[in-house]
């Protein structure tokens, strides 16, 4: 099966659709407790979850018609992180969010990967898109600011609170 995965470029992006290849780094990603700090319950995964991850990503697609993809430095072909759309059963919406290594922060990635996958929203027909960011996540509150979202309120998602971030329609 092919998978119709758009391949997208920014000055020093590559998304692309996730790949075996990508699980170490990946995997390494998710077992660092402060990457993972704010995502799901707040805590690493192990390898295992990390490919089960991967491969819900790449599921998503083919369901939906949008969804994640692999963050590769354009530079050195290193994985960075994900960016893109995530909407599983139960979510509250189709949402925004991005995921990097912590050694990739403060180059500003998280917000040139979330403006490359937002220009994509009206070919995938993206009518309500939103962003969940936990309270606390000042860095990533940011990110959503500067891609132009708006703070519309806070929820109890999955155990927690979390601020949902509307993105306007373009």
């Amino acid at each position: 099966m092919t998978l119709d995965i758009p391949r997208l470029h920014t000055d020093r992006l590559v998304l692309r659709a996730f790949e075996a290849r990508d699980l170490d780094a990946y995997a390494a990603m998710c077992a660092d407790a402060e990457v993972m700090r704010w995502i799901g319950d707040g805590g690493p995964v192990d390898r295992a979850a990390a490919w089960k991850q991967m491969a819900l990503f790449i599921g998503h697609w083919p369901l939906r018609g949008f969804g994640m993809w692999a963050l590769e430095d354009a530079a050195s072909g290193h994985l960075v992180g994900r960016a893109g759309y995530y909407q599983p059963e139960g979510w509250p919406g189709a949402e925004l969010g991005w995921l990097l290594g912590r050694q990739w922060w403060g180059r500003g990635m998280a917000t040139e990967a979330a403006r490359a996958a937002l220009a994509q929203r009206d070919r995938f027909g993206i009518e309500r898109l939103i962003s969940l960011v936990r309270p606390a996540n000042e860095r990533s509150s940011a990110v959503a600011a500067r891609l132009g979202a708006r703070l519309a309120r806070t929820v109890d998602f999955l155990g927690a609170p979390v601020h949902v971030w509307e993105h306007p329609a373009g």
